[in-house]
């Protein structure tokens, strides 16, 4: 089914568009996607388009719209990646955690079929933005992909109340060794939390048609991601 561009209301901000891809059947979890730094762009509507092929209603709402709404950028060009870093650098982070917080309570109470169980899937600022769903929403379970600076936020871990997953690329050059290591180290010994780690890979090894995309280890950590979700979301 193609998906639908819809609007959230964000008490007191406003309201913001995000985009709504159903299953074939009708019902079933519902599951946040959260953005990269490029946007709502096709690779996040096809990544919601996927989980709703899997029976999810996958809703991926626009973080930067207080910025710029509809930002939609490829990872393609120097001046895309600019703006994209700039995007992320005035990107209020609270903020977005708020928005996402209301995405879900939008999946549980205003989506038609959706069971109520709700999880959630970042890349990138995103996979940073998963992890302060997992301390700061009330989301069923929560995944973040290569996210950035989360060992800033480990004091929040306690926080952790519902299960995450966290997939580490090794050779991630925005998240050097030390970090990588602060961020087992701050985790370790929580049983709700799962932390996965892929040797030679570079930020961003899931992206599709990316610089760093290597579809074994894509294969290998959404095939983790998926056996997460059916147990924590069915």
């Amino acid at each position: 089914m193609a998906g639908q561009e819809l609007k959230i209301k964000s008490s007191p901000d406003g309201e913001f568009t995000a985009y709504l891809a159903s299953p074939a059947s009708g019902r079933g979890p519902g599951v946040v996607v959260i953005q990269e730094i490029f946007g709502v762009n096709k690779i996040m509507r096809d990544i919601a388009e996927d989980y709703a092929s899997r029976g999810y209603f996958a809703l991926c709402p626009d973080l930067f719209w207080r910025l710029e709404p509809g930002v939609q950028l490829t990872d393609r060009t120097d001046a895309e990646w600019k703006r994209a870093f700039d995007l992320m650098g005035r990107f209020d982070q609270d903020a977005g955690v708020k928005d996402i917080q209301n995405t879900i309570g939008y999946l549980r109470h205003s989506v038609t079929g959706c069971t109520g169980k709700v999880g959630a899937v970042g890349y990138c600022l995103g996979g940073l933005l998963a992890f302060l769903t997992a301390t700061r929403t009330d989301a069923d379970a929560s995944v973040g992909f290569y996210g950035v600076n989360i060992q800033d936020k480990l004091s929040e871990a306690p926080a952790i109340r519902k299960p995450l997953m966290l997939h580490i690329a090794e050779k991630d050059e925005y998240v050097p060794p030390p970090a990588q290591k602060q961020i087992k180290d701050g985790l370790k010994g929580n049983p709700l939390v799962a932390i996965h780690s892929y040797p030679e890979m570079n930020h961003a090894f899931a992206r599709k048609g990316g610089a760093h995309y290597d579809k074994a280890c894509a294969d290998l950590a959404n095939g983790r991601t998926a056996t997460f979700f059916r147990q924590h979301l069915s």
